[in-house]
């Protein structure tokens, strides 16, 4: 046996055998230890009150869940009540912006400045840069590239610099520049690739960002499903009615109905690449498993 102090305050030496570590008090010894005071309880809380929480949380959860409004009250900003009036959709809940998005701007720039040259011989510029199925490879491939910058009319450029505007800022904001780059252009290359793999001996030429935006979509989709985007539901010029869906929702609908616009393109009935948006949204499903996580723990270890 050997003599150990039980702390380096206590007054005690308790026996201790080397072989089965026994520990021996003394009658003295025990006599002299203070029992330490047990934590205080809460109070139990009622039965009733225990329900009433429950039933609240269900309702929370239910709601969260369902997360549509019907009877919104319009955004504050103007140009977003605009441009839902002309069938757009908005952010209600804009996710905080960290950086200015730069890129999105630059981007969005160029593609209107390059299409508004191609406006002024859209026949000419379109057959010359845009990219051909049946000659993918023409001119090294370089229609790859000149194809995403140019685009067939006002409608189709203004659309597509909305929806870049819009989502591609947050997206940004997430990945940081580089990233975001490489998921337009990959999602560009790829949906191309799938608007080839539809029709690979189609001599129209096709044109527009579509393909990038849709990975961008996608992407932020998959990143924000909670944020609301708001749509203005009307009827002729007296009818109008806000309504605020999540964007999982809202993602949902898109890709149903670019299946159906795939259909439509096969069969012939359809001049939009719905293959191309496809394999664009494939490209930010892939993107979004592969950066989510990778994204939120660098950003971890700066904090």
């Amino acid at each position: 046996m050997i003599q150990v102090a039980l702390s380096e305050n206590a007054r005690i030496n308790v026996d201790v055998c080397r072989l089965c570590h026994f520990v021996w008090f003394d009658m003295h010894e025990v006599e002299a230890l203070v029992p330490r005071p047990l934590p205080s309880t809460p109070a139990e809380v009622p039965q009733a009150a225990r329900e009433a929480i429950a039933m609240l949380k269900v309702q929370e959860l239910a709601e969260q869940a369902r997360g549509t409004d019907f009877d919104s009250a319009p955004p504050d900003e103007q140009w977003k009540q605009i441009a839902a009036f002309l069938g757009m959709p908005i952010e209600f809940d804009a996710v905080p912006q960290e950086r200015t998005p730069w890129v999105t701007w630059m981007l969005c720039l160029l593609i209107i400045s390059a299409s508004a040259f191609g406006f002024t011989q859209l026949h000419e510029i379109v057959s010359g840069l845009g990219l051909i199925p049946a000659q993918a490879m023409r001119d090294d491939g370089v229609t790859f590239l000149t194809s995403f910058f140019l685009h067939a009319g006002i409608l189709h450029l203004v659309g597509n610099i909305y929806f870049l505007f819009v989502f591609g800022d947050d997206v940004e904001n997430f990945l940081h520049p580089f990233r975001y780059l490489t998921l337009i252009a990959l999602a560009a290359f790829i949906g191309d690739l799938a608007h080839i793999a539809a029709n690979p001996h189609s001599q129209i030429p096709c044109v527009g960002a579509s393909g990038g935006i849709a990975g961008v979509i996608t992407f932020y989709a998959l990143n924000f499903p909670h944020v609301k985007l708001g749509f203005l539901m009307r009827y002729g010029w007296w009818w109008f009615r806000w309504i605020r869906l999540p964007a999982w929702f809202v993602f949902v609908l898109w890709i149903l109905f670019q299946f159906i616009g795939a259909w439509e393109q096969v069969a012939g009935i359809s001049a939009v690449s719905s293959f191309a948006h496809i394999g664009g949204g494939v490209v930010g499903l892939v993107a979004w498993l592969l950066w989510r996580k990778n994204n939120r723990l660098a950003e971890a270890s700066h904090l």
